[in-house]
């Protein structure tokens, strides 16, 4: 299930923040622009080439919006499959589009697969951490993040054979994006629904009883059905949270506070400046044009690296201290790279750190069934936003802002983020749902209360 899931939607997600980083498509739209009969600035292509990429986050933010009312619906699993939608059309459109010779065709499909990618940033972490044994869902919350950096990696080296072999092949390379969609829509069928999911917002306590022992692998599974049986029973009080009433509830105040923060710390980290404007960062820090894709192609292996790193320390060490170290890691290299741009140093270090996986980890973590929905489509919003407010901004920060300074933004963000994670988030892994809640009631000033911690387990609510 984290396969399928994790390849079929996280895949394309890292795909297609690195696919569009391509020269030729840029070619494309001057040839389209002045065949109409108009000229085209460097200003307009600016503006056309980072319109382009800020579309895909932009269409991210309003799929995070659909999030809520989707996974309460369809369930975890429902929405994925439904999502897929959103991948499959969108890679015809960009596929045909040299052919019928329209740039808007890729504008309007990057806004509709990043919907496919707000949707499935936050589905797909959300079922796997409903899935998972306590003691595995850390390391099975970061595989999302691995298939990401994977996907960002994969877009990366087709590029850099694209323009060995095939230097026009770019509409191949944007509709590949489908392939993925397309196997997880023939697979996931197969797997359980979330637990969780069924026993506690369906009250299907048999299928959830069937889908717990498939997914464990043995008969008795009564103890972890109590415990979610406990789990509603503390939160009966507060129904299915709404948005609204998520930013108004004392008791998840500072589990509200810790996903904005932690999110646009994420996104601001400078990262996705990175990834979306590779050639033109490398490119005034001095590389050669040759060069570019190889320093590139480094960049993306050294982040694929540190999240399968990730994966087999997040239950080691634990939550927190990865989130430290990898801000602390992506201050530096900010700080790094500042150098490189001020310097035209040619030899570049990539630097990456493990900062990506750890926040969708925690907000599953942090917010318990009634409250979860709600809170993936506010962290999903932030997120979503401050990626497009990277993509759009950049461009003209770098070249018409701060230039070779630009990065000092993202270092203080990286910095400021360190600082309130040390002093907030809590050590989360290996402890249920409702002993995190606990650990952040006496933050919030509020008590937990259980009508009865020994209650038995039922086919029906505990009394």
């Amino acid at each position: 299930a984290t396969l399928v899931s994790a390849f079929g939607s996280s895949f394309q997600y890292g795909y297609n923040v690195a696919v569009v980083n391509s020269p030729h498509m840029q070619r494309f739209y001057a040839r389209v622009y002045e065949s109409r009969n108009a000229s085209l600035t460097d200003s307009s292509l600016t503006l056309l080439w980072s319109l382009t990429v800020s579309m895909y986050p932009l269409g991210g933010f309003f799929g995070s919006l659909m999030v809520a009312p989707l996974v309460n619906n369809l369930g975890r699993k429902g929405t994925l499959l439904f999502n897929n939608i959103f991948s499959i059309g969108p890679a015809v459109m960009m596929g045909v589009s040299e052919m019928v010779g329209s740039f808007e065709i890729i504008i309007v499909a990057r806004f509709i697969v990043g919907i496919c990618a707000g949707l499935s940033s936050n589905v797909v972490p959300m079922y796997l951490g409903e899935l998972a044994p306590k003691n595995l869902r850390g390391a099975i919350g970061i595989v999302p993040q691995l298939f990401i950096t994977v996907g960002i990696l994969t877009a990366q080296v087709f590029g850099l054979l694209r323009r060995a072999v095939l230097p026009a092949g770019w509409p191949i390379m944007l509709a590949l994006t489908g392939g993925p969609a397309v196997i997880e829509l023939l697979l996931l069928p197969f797997f359980p629904e979330s637990p969780r999911y069924m026993l506690i917002q369906k009250g299907d306590e048999n299928n959830a009883r069937k889908a717990l022992r498939r997914l464990r692998g043995w008969e008795e599974v009564d103890e972890e059905l109590l415990e979610m049986r406990l789990e509603e029973q503390s939160e009966r009080a507060e129904g299915q949270l709404s948005v609204l009433r998520l930013f108004t509830f004392p008791s998840l105040r500072w589990q509200l506070l810790s996903i904005i923060f932690m999110n646009m710390g994420q996104q601001l980290s400078g990262v996705n400046a990175v990834y979306y404007y590779a050639d033109s960062i490398f490119g005034s820090a001095g590389v050669k044009e040759n060069d570019v894709q190889y320093v590139t192609v480094g960049t993306g292996s050294v982040n694929v690296l540190m999240t399968f790193v990730a994966v087999f320390m997040v239950e080691a060490s634990g939550r927190k201290l990865l989130l430290l170290i990898g801000f602390g890691i992506c201050c530096a290299a900010c700080l790094l790279l500042t150098a490189a741009l001020s310097l035209q140093v040619h030899t570049l270090l990539p630097v990456c750190a493990p900062t990506g996986p750890i926040p969708t980890v925690i907000t599953t973590e942090i917010f318990r069934q009634s409250s979860r929905p709600a809170a993936f489509l506010v962290a999903g919003s932030v997120h979503w936003l401050c990626n497009f407010t990277v993509g759009l901004v950049f461009p003209f920060l770098e070249q018409k802002g701060l230039g070779a300074y630009s990065f000092i933004i993202f270092a203080f963000i990286c910095l400021v983020t360190l600082i309130y994670i040390w002093v907030v988030i809590p050590e989360t892994k290996n402890t249920t749902f409702l002993e995190i809640s606990k650990l952040f009631a006496k933050r919030n000033k509020v008590e937990i209360v259980l009508e009865a911690e020994d209650c038995e387990l039922k086919h029906s609510p505990c009394k």
